[in-house]
């Protein structure tokens, strides 16, 4: 059985550690070795049965080990996974019981699922998307490193590109287009495209300037 490492200690990194509990508990698949972030601190005062056991930038993987990303930030999820695979690491996934992927809906390395979490029919995810407790309907694509929040709602044939960010809450009606690097912020409802880079907020959605 591999040791599975949770990179990085913050909430989502707490919370992961959770859905890796309920996934052994169904069906027992990792031992858990801990946490590595560059703040060792970063437990501190909070309740948690398990450590930071090192620091990202100074880990060495070894080979009974896997790994998992418990980081929203898109570009931060890159530059860490670009680290870590050039000394070796190998990442998992980690999609909880009670999310729903169907037999026609596709995903690439890396992908976390939070409860509840679903990817419909004739869908496809890059690497290292993260989809929390959030619905992604038929036909959808989302690129490389992007972040789902919690409540959001894609509806049928929306196209997200690589490194987007989705707040808590957003809703992306059909057949939007969401350019790279976008960020949609708290509870924008979006009806048109979103060009690269842009950041919206609002309902319906407005753009920010840069």
């Amino acid at each position: 059985m591999k040791k599975i490492i949770i990179i990085g200690a913050g909430g989502y990194g707490r919370e992961l550690l959770q859905w890796i509990k309920d996934i052994n508990e169904t069906s027992p698949t990792w031992e858990i070795a801990g946490f590595i972030d560059d703040n060792l601190q970063a437990l501190d005062g909070l309740e948690c049965d398990y450590h930071v056991i090192g620091r990202i930038a100074d880990w060495h993987p070894k080979e009974d080990e896997i790994f998992t990303l418990a980081i929203g930030n898109p570009k931060t999820k890159e530059k860490i996974v670009t680290m870590m695979k050039a000394k070796g690491a190998v990442f998992t996934d980690v999609i909880h019981p009670t999310a729903t992927l169907t037999q026609f809906s596709k995903h690439g390395e890396g992908l976390v699922m939070f409860p509840n979490a679903k990817l419909s029919v004739n869908s496809r995810v890059g690497d290292f998307v993260t989809i929390l407790s959030s619905g992604i309907g038929h036909d959808v694509e989302v690129g490389d490193y992007s972040t789902i929040s919690g409540m959001c709602s894609i509806l049928p044939n929306v196209k997200i590109g690589k490194r987007v960010f989705l707040a808590a809450n957003v809703a992306i009606t059909y057949g939007v287009k969401i350019g790279d690097d976008a960020y949609l912020g708290l509870g924008s409802i979006v009806i048109k495209d979103i060009a690269e880079g842009q950041k919206t907020f609002c309902n319906p959605a407005r753009i920010l300037p840069n």
